[in-house]
């Protein structure tokens, strides 16, 4: 098998809103317009890495910046927005490949850091960014009350 990371380019679009749509799934309608948009306003952020096995688009990483992120001393801070790599080709450092595209990336930029996140709960996902050399900086339980009347 013969794994390639590259930014993307336009005739990947449908692939990559398959796999935004298995990163978080629930409207392919939304990853469809956005990826689309992407394209069509020659969008410079995100910058976009994909992870290509044997001509078939396996995984992504979406990097773009923050003003801000927890345990950063520079801003704006690359901020790792979105990162997923296909279940079936887990384990195989197409993961550890995207993030080592991205620092690459931002430090060409002049950046020294770079950040990221992930729910609580998602241990494979805390599991892969340690495995990247991510250190933990803090847990946050977020909070949301409606003010609309009952």
């Amino acid at each position: 098998m013969h794994m390639t990371i590259r930014t993307i380019v336009e005739t990947d679009r449908a692939d990559w809103a398959r796999l935004r749509d298995a990163l978080c799934p629930g409207s392919f309608a939304a990853q469809e317009a956005e990826t689309h948009n992407y394209f069509a306003n020659g969008a410079a952020t995100p910058v976009v890495f994909v992870a290509e096995e044997d001509g078939h688009l396996v995984g992504f990483l979406e990097l773009d910046f923050r003003r801000y992120a927890a345990g950063c001393s520079s801003s704006p801070v690359p901020f790792v927005e979105g990162w997923y790599v296909e279940p079936g080709v887990r384990q195989k450092g197409i993961g550890r490949a995207l993030v080592a595209a991205a620092e690459a990336h931002v430090r060409a930029e002049g950046h020294h850091e770079i950040a990221s996140d992930t729910e609580l709960e998602n241990d494979a996902s805390i599991a892969a960014h340690k495995a990247c050399g991510f250190l933990a900086i803090e847990r946050v339980v977020c909070f949301r009350k409606s003010l609309r009347e009952p």
